[in-house]
């Protein structure tokens, strides 16, 4: 409760954002991690806003022989994107300036995806995503994505 209540007053951009998703995407809403809410939805990509995480649906995507690594891959990617709504959490109005949309450019710019590509640079040094493991992991025992 005091985790929702201070991402709706510090974290209040974000978290109306999230909410707004939340309601208008399309997916399976059903499942919590820790004190987020989880969306699987069809996007390849997670993305954290507030205490609201969406996943890809991997179950749905993936033949029957696939579905137990992508399971793994997912609990990892939960990880990762709680790992976001800490720092929400921490930074409050200055996630989405500091975080969320260098994290969103990072991930979505062709340019930067042929930079990772031809420099050999994993996803996750990039220091939005490496402080996103590093809290998530701290905060819930678990292992984050790295790959």
């Amino acid at each position: 409760m005091v985790f929702c209540l201070v991402q709706l007053v510090w974290g209040f951009p974000q978290t109306l954002a999230g909410f707004i998703m939340f309601t208008l995407v399309p997916g399976d809403k059903s499942e919590r991690f820790r004190c987020a809410f989880v969306t699987k939805w069809s996007s390849p990509r997670g993305l954290s806003l507030g205490p609201f995480i969406f996943v890809p649906d991997y179950e749905r995507a993936a033949a029957p022989f696939a579905r137990a690594p992508l399971a793994l891959r997912a609990e990892r990617l939960r990880v990762h994107e709680y790992g976001h709504c800490i720092q929400s959490l921490i930074f409050g109005p200055l996630y989405l300036p500091f975080f969320a949309i260098p994290s969103m450019i990072w991930a979505g710019l062709p340019a930067l995806a042929r930079l990772r590509s031809s420099r050999a640079l994993p996803y996750h040094r990039f220091y939005t995503e490496s402080f996103a493991n590093w809290l998530g992991e701290r905060v819930t025992g678990k292992e984050a994505l790295r790959g």
